[in-house]
């Protein structure tokens, strides 16, 4: 029943459940459109339909659908009546009859004679107040449906397709901030945001320029903190597949099973906990690209599947039987020799030779010491934006103390070292006291090797914080895996020795 009383047909009742379902199932604009007025049109069984929108604040009115229109017919006979729309749009109100050639209201209209027109609808669509357009409708020989519910049906739908349209429109305004989002993206991670200018560096810079537009495989080696991430992005972002995913995922300290179904996905009732189907991350990011971090610590059930996406671009989900494809670029990392670790029968030969038709070795930023003034002040710049303050000044002590270091961490140690000094200082410029690295590091080089020095800024760190890992990794400026990763190693060579 509707508001007027009249009792609405099935054919009206579903169509405007189909109009709410199509509203949450159909984001694209146009085809949205021509769905409201395929249901429209089929409800009242209307030969010929139209959706005039108002285009924008000009007010210009454009047909945005036309129904049952025959290719290359008459320009009249893909028209709706003019005076029709014009007399709903002015009155703000709907038009309804079954008498269209002898309507005293419609006499004036042309088209309604020539083309024999006897039934017509016409409703406003209003949104918010604001007449946005109309739906019509119209028959030269079914008159049936033009009933007395008709006109309140059409009402109602039109309210539920206007509010259709305003969702299509806010798709298309989503799709623009979408766009510019992947423009601001690809000029954040763009080379700019890599610093760099010493001479290891700009040898990395060359080989990205050179690889950008291309699908092969990168594998980026290099220590924790050496900006390998970084790297993948500015691939990305400057690259052909720019406007699809970028997706990144770290592969070490992840069980098996856990990666696979991250990695490929999983079917419903595949496992305990597998409630439903799940899309893998190798399908999110079909187009684009996907970053595997830590490439080096996946079990041997994973490379075999994962040499089956490089060679075929072909997948399975956890306990399904359907082949996928995709289409992904895969740009991968470890801070590990990864030839060393297939001559050790850890890692696939063949899998190495796919993930490794590119590599690149990202420099320590103990080997780049003379970046390390720019990239401090370009953190320093970097804080200053984000707080709206002055850029904070460092005194040449700390600076000279800062490249003197031998950055275990690499540019993400010093990045936090930078940020926690602006924190800590009491004056406008950072002192060397604000910089809590170990002395003995900042004094100089000594005779040690680096791995030694390292080791030894670790341990007491370490014992400093009475053995809390968490607690030492901030304090270093590393990451909680790497720590756990120098800590294991040392631990396996003191094995070794003691053996």
């Amino acid at each position: 029943m509707n508001e007027s009383g009249n009792e609405l047909s099935p054919e009206q009742q579903q169509a405007l459940l189909d109009i709410g379902q199509a509203i949450n199932s159909i984001p694209q604009k146009q085809p949205l459109l021509e769905k409201v007025m395929d249901i429209a049109a089929e409800a009242i069984k209307a030969e010929r339909g139209f959706l005039v929108l108002k285009d924008g604040d000009s007010n210009t009115l454009r047909m945005s659908v036309a129904l049952n229109m025959t290719e290359g017919a008459a320009d009249s006979i893909i028209k709706p009546s003019a005076s029709v729309v014009n007399k709903v749009l002015q009155e703000n109100t709907p038009l309804w009859t079954v008498d269209a050639q002898d309507d005293p209201r419609l006499s004036g209209s042309q088209s309604i004679v020539n083309l024999k027109i006897t039934a017509v609808a016409c409703v406003p669509l209003i949104l918010k107040g604001e007449t946005i357009g109309v739906i019509y409708l119209d028959s030269t020989i079914n008159r049936q449906r033009f009933n007395e519910s008709t006109l309140s049906f059409l009402q109602a739908f039109a309210n539920q397709a206007a509010l259709a349209i305003e969702n299509a429109r806010l798709i298309e305004a989503l799709q623009i901030e979408n766009r510019m989002l992947h423009t601001e993206l690809q000029r954040t991670y763009g080379f700019p945001e890599i610093i760099g200018n010493s001479t290891k560096m700009q040898a990395v810079f060359d080989m990205m320029s050179k690889i950008l537009h291309s699908d092969i495989s990168v594998l980026l080696e290099g220590e924790s903190g050496t900006g390998k991430e970084l790297v993948a992005r500015a691939i990305h972002y400057n690259g052909h597949r720019r406007d699809y995913a970028f997706l990144a995922q770290f592969c070490g300290n992840l069980s098996e099973s856990l990666l696979e179904s991250e990695l490929f996905g999983h079917k419903k009732g595949s496992f305990t906990g597998a409630i439903s189907d799940k899309r893998g991350l190798f399908e999110i990011a079909d187009n684009g690209t996907f970053f595997l971090d830590e490439i080096a610590d996946i079990s041997p059930t994973i490379q075999a599947k994962l040499l089956r996406v490089l060679q075929e671009g072909i997948f399975r989900r956890v306990g399904d039987t359907e082949d996928r494809k995709v289409d992904v670029r895969i740009i991968s990392a470890t801070n590990k020799n990864l030839r060393i670790e297939v001559e050790k029968g850890n890692f696939r030969e063949d899998l190495y030779y796919r993930l490794n038709v590119i590599s690149m070795t990202m420099p320590p930023l103990r080997e780049r010491r003379t970046d390390i003034p720019v990239l401090v002040h370009h953190v320093l710049k970097r804080i200053a934006e984000k707080s709206g303050q002055k850029i904070r000044k460092i005194e040449a002590n700390a600076l000279k103390a800062l490249t003197r270091y031998n950055w275990p961490g690499n540019v993400r140690e010093l990045e936090n070292t930078i940020e926690r000094a602006v924190v800590l200082a009491d004056n406008s410029s950072i002192t060397t006291n604000d910089l809590l690295i170990p002395e003995s590091s900042a004094e100089g080089l000594t005779p040690r090797t680096l791995k030694e020095q390292e080791k030894e800024i670790v341990l007491k760190t370490l014992e400093e914080c009475e053995g809390n890992k968490t607690r030492t990794a901030d304090v270093l400026g590393v990451s909680l895996r790497w720590l756990h990763y120098k800590l294991s190693e040392w631990n396996a060579g003191k094995t070794k020795q003691q053996a």
